[in-house]
C-alpha cells in the first residue's frame, strides 16, 4: 500500500504477536527504513527490500517491545551500513538516539519524531512529512491504546501524550499502530479522536479504566525487554 503519493510504504505483519513492521522508501533514491522489525521476520523483511530494490538505512523502533524481540540486531549483521535508531529516553542501545523534534530522513523525505510516552517511558511516535499518516507505536492503537502497567507506563502520561501530541494532527492523517489483533490495518486521527473507546474518556475516567484492565502478564516479557534494551541481542549464558 502507498501512504502518500511520494513515499512507498508496505505493512507487514508478524502473526505471532500481533505486530505491525513498516517498509518506507523513497521512491526515487530508493532509500529506506523499517519501523519496528520483529526478529524472526528479518528474513522476510529483506527479501521485500532486496524485491524492491532498495537501500536500507535505518532500522527503526517506537519503543522497547515487551512482546517480541526487535529484529535490528540481526538486521545489522545482513545490512553493515543499516544504523539502529530509537528515542534516547528508551534508556536502550542503538546507533542514534532520537529527541522530539528530530528527524529520520532518507531520501527526499523524512520522519518527525513526537515523542509519545506513557505506554514506557520512552515511547516515540513518528509523523510522515506531508502529515498523511502516522506511526504511533503501542500509544494509540486501533480503538483501543497500550497498557500502562509496566515499563515505566503511566496512564495520565499516556493520556496527555496521544490529546497532546497526536489528537492535534489533521483529522484525516492516517493512524498506523505497531499491534492489532483483530486484522485491522489502520485509522485516522479523526475516528480515534471521536470514537476511541478508551481516549475518549476524561482523563480521571481513563486512569480507572487502565487500572482495572486486569490484563496478564506479557509472555515473553522476562526476554523481550531485556534483549530489546540491548538493540535486540539475546542473552548469552
Amino acid at each position: 500500500m502507498t501512504a502518500s503519493t511520494a513515499m512507498g510504504m508496505k505493512q507487514l505483519f508478524d502473526d505471532a504477536s500481533s505486530t505491525y513492521t513498516y517498509l518506507l522508501w523513497d521512491q526515487g533514491t530508493k532509500d529506506a527504513v523499517l519501523v519496528d522489525p520483529v526478529d524472526v521476520q528479518v528474513d522476510r523483511d529483506l527479501k521485500e527490500v532486496d524485491a524492491l530494490g532498495l537501500k536500507l538505512k535505518y532500522g527503526v523502533n517506537t519503543h522497547a517491545h515487551a512482546d517480541h524481540i526487535t529484529g535490528t540486531h540481526l538486521l545489522k549483521q545482513k545490512v553493515p551500513d543499516m544504523k539502529s535508531v530509537i528515542s534516547k529516553a528508551s534508556g536502550a542501545k542503538a546507533d542514534i538516539y532520537l529527541e522530539t523534534g528530530d528527524k529520520v530522513s532518507f531520501g527526499a523525505h523524512h520522519l518527525t519524531c513526537k515523542a509519545t510516552p506513557g505506554h514506557t517511558a520512552g515511547c516515540m511516535s513518528y509523523v510522515s512529512d506531508d502529515e498523511k499518516f502516522v506511526l504511533t507505536g503501542d500509544a494509540l492503537l486501533i480503538q483501543g491504546c497500550g497498557r500502562t502497567d509496566f515499563q515505566g507506563g503511566s496512564a495520565e502520561t499516556l493520556y496527555e501524550s496521544v490529546h497532546n501530541q497526536l489528537f492535534t494532527l489533521p483529522d484525516d492523517c492516517v493512524v498506523y499502530p505497531a499491534h492489532d489483533y483483530k486484522e485491522r490495518l489502520s485509522s485516522t486521527v479523526g475516528v480515534e479522536k471521536t470514537t476511541n473507546p478508551r481516549l475518549t474518556k476524561t482523563m480521571p475516567e481513563f486512569v480507572d479504566i487502565m487500572k482495572n484492565l486486569n490484563l496478564s502478564y506479557p509472555k515473553k516479557i522476562d526476554v523481550a525487554v531485556p534483549a530489546n534494551m540491548r538493540c535486540g541481542v539475546p542473552d548469552v549464558e
